[in-house]
């Protein structure tokens, strides 16, 4: 079977309604805490990406007892400090980032040596934002300048710590916070605003957890050592997987699109507002909370008018794994648009900054990229007739989706390697394209 996708046409108009496979980032946290419970926890709608399995896995090595079915997912837990397995373990995280890093805060207590590794993707990454606030816990590790693989060795006698996290990385900060778990005393983390599903995980299970709010800053104090009660959950659909299909009906004349259950934290919105007010015509009902979360229904309609923006950095982080999408939109503008502020990009899985500007230069839209920012000289009438390849991407699965949603929005000839890449975090992909009615070869 060849691993890439070829598309001859744009799409047709459609006015459909879809669900989405729940939210990657909760699947993996719903995951991580349930292993640091000593009770049984089921989650259904956990979404069964490589990414998620890479959890799974990496558990079962750490001696965590696991049941999959089709409807759900069973964990049963080991308690804080709980694992049990054989010195010189090799976990192998995959492709994920989140797990990669996040796991690592659940190791600081690890008595015997374990080795993390990744895909080639992940072993590009940098993880001595993780390592070096680890370190303060007592943990060891060994490593080639903070890239995987990674040895570590935790303490016995582990320390809270005073964390200052300035990248606006919620990865780093969940690390610490699970490293906080297995600490008693009091951890004090001061973080730069990003997604906040961990603290709403800690705060629906009624850990020990205080949340200080400022303009650019949270205060973060957890105190370690407590235990950590089952954890059902339903888990919402994700609103970065939904992203491809909001931007592909906005650019799709005379199209419409409900997207039912969708994860609509604050802290992950940013795609929305953005959208809003370069023109796009997205709203949500249907508003319920659901264990600290917000979810809702979406509705979209396609956007005869797109409005160029000078993108506020304050969505920056709340947007961050939608960038290459919202730069599509930005090829339709009437005018320029211009993000800043999004170094953060090129810690992805590929240098997204730089795939952003690649896929625009393929079709013809003018831009002007630095290590940080992206000028964008947008074109209300872009229309395209060429051949495309896109390939060499570092399997970044936004790239191969985001290129789809290109091909089917602007029309051209593409061919788009790397089809398996969708497996990391949506492997219903091209079915939830099909159904809408494109024609993928």
């Amino acid at each position: 079977m060849s691993n890439f996708v070829k598309i001859k046409n744009k799409i047709n108009r459609f006015n459909k309604e879809l669900s989405i496979e729940g939210d990657k980032s909760l699947s993996i946290r719903w995951a991580l805490l349930s292993s640091q419970s000593r009770k049984k926890s089921k989650a259904s709608n956990l979404l069964l990406s490589e990414d998620v399995m890479s959890t799974l896995n990496c558990l079962r090595k750490l001696g965590v007892k696991i049941k999959i079915s089709k409807n759900f997912c069973e964990i049963i837990g080991l308690g804080l400090n709980g694992f049990k397995y054989k010195n010189n373990l090799i976990l192998n995280a995959g492709n994920s980032g989140t797990l990669g890093r996040l796991i690592l805060g659940l190791l600081v207590h690890s008595k015997k040596k374990i080795k993390i590794k990744g895909d080639k993707s992940l072993s590009k990454r940098d993880f001595l934002r993780v390592m070096k606030p680890l370190e303060n816990f007592g943990a060891r590790f060994d490593s080639n300048y903070g890239k995987l693989p990674i040895k570590v060795q935790g303490t016995d006698c582990s320390k809270p710590i005073k964390y200052f996290e300035k990248k606006g990385s919620a990865q780093c900060k969940s690390a610490v916070m699970l490293a906080a778990l297995n600490t008693s005393g009091e951890t004090i983390i001061k973080a730069k605003k990003s997604r906040d599903h961990s603290e709403l995980l800690f705060k629906h299970l009624k850990l020990p957890i205080k949340i200080i709010k400022t303009d650019k800053f949270d205060i973060i104090k957890i105190k370690g050592k407590h235990s950590i009660p089952s954890l059902d959950y339903k888990i919402p659909s994700d609103i970065s997987s939904a992203a491809f299909f909001i931007v592909l009906t906005a650019l799709t004349k005379g199209s419409s699109l409900k997207i039912k259950n969708v994860n609509i934290n604050p802290s992950r919105l940013g795609v929305f507002y953005i959208l809003k007010l370069m023109g796009v015509k997205i709203s949500k009902y249907n508003i319920k909370n659901y264990k600290g979360e917000k979810i809702a229904d979406l509705k979209i309609k396609s956007t005869n008018k797109i409005k160029p923006i000078n993108c506020p950095i304050k969505f920056n982080s709340s947007a961050i794994d939608e960038f290459l999408l919202i730069f599509l939109i930005a090829a339709k503008a009437n005018g320029i648009s211009y993000f800043k502020n999004l170094s953060e990009l090129n810690q992805k899985e590929s240098p997204r900054l730089k795939w952003g500007s690649k896929i625009l230069n393929k079709i013809g839209i003018k831009n002007v990229v630095t290590k940080n920012s992206i000028k964008i000289f947008g074109n209300p009438n872009l229309k395209i007739s060429k051949k495309i390849i896109i390939k060499d991407f570092l399997k970044d699965h936004r790239v191969f989706m985001t290129s789809v949603i290109a091909a089917l929005s602007f029309g051209g000839e593409w061919q788009i390697f790397d089809k398996e890449s969708i497996n990391t975090s949506f492997p219903s992909f091209l079915k939830k394209i099909d159904y809408l009615g494109a024609k993928i070869g």
